[in-house]
């Protein structure tokens, strides 16, 4: 019983890990985060884009003002979602904002600095 069951589980873990790179593929043939992701990213000017565009409610630090803090937010979102995060403008107060292919890919290796 005990070795089914283990075998059960282990074919749902499969599925789930099957579905969910799927759907990161998935999200990844968009053509503009396909883009994004096919451009090597400068930290430096994405900093600038940064300061210039989020800075005001991210904070100047990406420490969080009216938005939440930044920091360290590519350990726990992918560079898929930070694109349609920054792009969708679905969470308020946050305006939609779609920067140009190369501006975003600078965005996002600024964002893994922090």
């Amino acid at each position: 019983m005990l070795k089914r069951t283990a075998l059960v589980l282990l074919a749902v873990v499969m599925a789930v890990v099957l579905v969910i790179a799927g759907f990161r593929k998935m999200q990844a043939s968009e053509p503009y985060i396909k883009e994004v992701l096919a451009q090597e990213g400068n930290a430096d000017r994405g900093e600038a884009i940064f300061k210039m565009n989020c800075a005001v409610c991210h904070g100047i630090e990406a420490t969080g003002e009216v938005g939440p803090t930044l920091r360290g937010v590519s350990d726990h979102k992918t560079k898929v979602s930070l694109i349609k995060q920054v792009i969708s403008g679905k969470t308020p107060p946050m305006p939609q904002f779609q920067p140009n292919a190369q501006d975003m890919a600078d965005l996002l290796k600024y964002l893994e600095k922090l």
